[in-house]
């Protein structure tokens, strides 16, 4: 962005004159609110199949491991196209983004609904991840452009509500559509509530701030495309080594070794302010404390919604429906805790609230792998519900001090980063926890639920050492104010 006129508010944080704390409330409010609810529709389609694949398998004639790239197809794509919006929001306005997001959610969301065949499914899929991956990092920049350091953490706390309900509630809204009206139906009914958002958006936002002429680097594009779509390909496809497939590493191997010339390319690049993806985020200690505990975050959350599902179906014997009901009271208290959490980290800062979402969630996934073949549905739930408020209490401040610890000129690299994590994190998650439930229910004795019920108990104890670690990094969380770089 170019340089426009500023003065500082009373936190000392310069802001554009546009943009001056008493006028962000009625001008900027509607904008970000207009983001909040297009990505939340948008990132509620990564996991809403996830309850949906044995119809789809039966209507399609696929296994279940090709039924699968409908979820592992939508991260891929998110994780390669993610690390281009730290360029694409320094060249075009958050109008033509936005529109462009939008577009491409609703023309893979349409191609899905009337999908005659699995490849035409995926294609939609694939379409409509492309989307989502512009709306969430630009949401974030718009956030910490627009909202003063005062007022950010109750903003980032409906930001939360997109980021960890949305895919909390994805199985809930799966079971309940598939099982009164058919999977076409998620797709169906979410093309003109999308198409009602892209026009109100396009009349609301108004784009005032300036862009800039920022360098493409080809390179690193296909290198980033190796680099994380080789790794997110070779962690949601791990399951296959049980069967020998020698895949999954390769595309590892492949993974790390772009990932390591993508990093020795943007550390170059940066030198003149030319990378795709700028890495100096990492140089501050507070947004790489903040990053590494929401990457676990996003892992015990995404690995969880797949394996308890599982648990639930073939360990316990319910339904469908009955499963996104019982996961639904969790999504619902994230997305009651996640504002007023954000309220009170404006009060109280981070330490007093990461520290105890850090011991709830780790505690969670520790009291879900006590489970067995008899457990009380309401006990399940019971555990569930720790787990999210964990969840709930940790996101917020942690969004919110990672990005604002960053120089205003490193935000929309530091959000890409984040996001780009965030789906790696999300990948591993579910192939570690299905990793840990598939081996412990192959080495268990009795019968097939039972053997399931073994390995759910391994695959959250993985989730809780996972916890452990953010256990040990959130007291290292510092306050925004302490650490802001002027």
């Amino acid at each position: 962005m170019t340089d426009v006129q500023t003065r500082p508010d009373p936190t000392g944080e310069q802001w554009p004159e546009a943009l001056e704390p008493e006028k962000v409330t009625g001008r900027v409010g509607p904008v970000i609110a207009v983001l909040v609810l297009a990505a939340m529709i948008m990132i509620l389609n990564e996991t809403v199949l996830s309850v949906a694949l044995p119809p789809l398998m039966a209507d399609f004639s696929v296994t279940a491991g090709t039924a699968q790239w409908l979820t592992t197809g939508f991260m891929l794509t998110m994780a390669v196209v993610i690390p281009t919006t730290g360029y694409l929001i320094q060249r075009f306005t958050t109008r033509a983004l936005f529109a462009a997001a939008l577009v491409l959610f609703l023309a893979g969301t349409a191609l899905a609904a009337v999908a005659t065949g699995f490849p035409m499914l995926l294609a939609g899929r694939i379409v409509q991840a492309g989307g989502t991956a512009m709306i969430l990092p630009l949401l974030m920049t718009t956030t910490l452009t627009s909202v003063p350091v005062a007022y950010r953490g109750t903003v980032m706390g409906l930001n939360s509500v997109v980021i960890s309900v949305a895919p909390a509630i994805g199985p809930t809204v799966s079971g309940v559509l598939v099982d009164s009206l058919g999977w076409r139906w998620l797709f169906g009914l979410m093309l003109p509530i999308a198409a009602v958002v892209l026009v109100i958006g396009l009349v609301i936002i108004r784009t005032t701030s300036e862009t800039r002429t920022a360098p493409f680097d080809v390179p690193s594009v296909v290198l980033s495309a190796f680099a994380f779509g080789g790794i997110v390909y070779g962690l949601a496809s791990i399951d296959a080594l049980v069967d020998g497939a020698a895949a999954p590493l390769v595309a590892l191997a492949v993974g790390v070794l772009a990932l390591a010339l993508f990093v020795r390319r943007q550390l170059r690049l940066q030198r003149t302010d030319s990378a795709l993806l700028d890495l100096r985020p990492f140089a501050v200690t507070n947004y790489s404390l903040c990053v590494a505990i929401v990457v676990i975050c996003m892992a015990t959350m995404l690995g969880t919604v797949v394996v308890l599902p599982i648990y639930l179906q073939a360990g316990l014997g319910v339904s469908v429906l009955t499963t996104g009901l019982l996961l639904l009271p969790g999504g619902l208290v994230q997305g009651v805790l996640s504002p007023i959490v954000g309220r009170l980290y404006d009060s109280v800062g981070p330490r007093p609230l990461v520290i105890p979402g850090a011991v709830l969630l780790c505690g969670g996934q520790w009291w879900l792998s006590t489970v067995s073949a008899h457990t009380a549905l309401g006990l399940v739930v019971a555990m569930h519900v720790v787990f999210c408020v964990g969840m709930a209490t940790l996101m917020t401040p942690l969004m919110t001090v990672s990005l604002g610890s960053l120089p205003r000129s490193r935000y929309a690299h530091g959000a890409a980063i984040m996001n780009t994590l965030q789906q790696l994190a999300g990948a591993a998650g579910i192939a570690l926890l299905v990793a840990a439930l598939t081996i412990g229910a192959a080495g268990a004795g009795g019968g097939p639920a039972e053997a399931l019920v073994e390995g759910t108990r391994g695959a959250f104890v993985l989730g809780g050492c996972l916890g452990l670690v953010a256990i040990v990094c959130a007291p290292f969380v510092r306050r925004l104010r302490e650490n802001t770089p002027r």
